[in-house]
């Protein structure tokens, strides 16, 4: 399954895992607690979904937007 996501990074309500309605840009918000250095949040994103869809980590793949808030992310299950 592919979604669409927007990532607050820095965020004390992270991790945590928000599904967004009216938004066009992205489906769900993925708050995490690292900070966009080094790709720190990116790991964090891919932590926070692998609990909130219940799969391994491995399972957790980011296809676009490596470097930037909104995220198109791929989950097998």
């Amino acid at each position: 399954m592919d979604v669409t996501i927007r990532v607050k990074p820095g965020s004390r309500k992270g991790p945590l895992v928000e599904a967004v309605e009216g938004d066009p840009t992205a489906s769900l918000t993925v708050f995490v607690r690292e900070r966009a250095v080094d790709g720190a949040a990116n790991v964090g994103v891919i932590e926070a979904l692998a609990a909130h869809y219940g799969v391994p980590r491995s399972r957790v793949r980011i296809l676009r937007g490596e470097s930037a808030r909104v995220k198109r992310v791929q989950i097998d299950d």
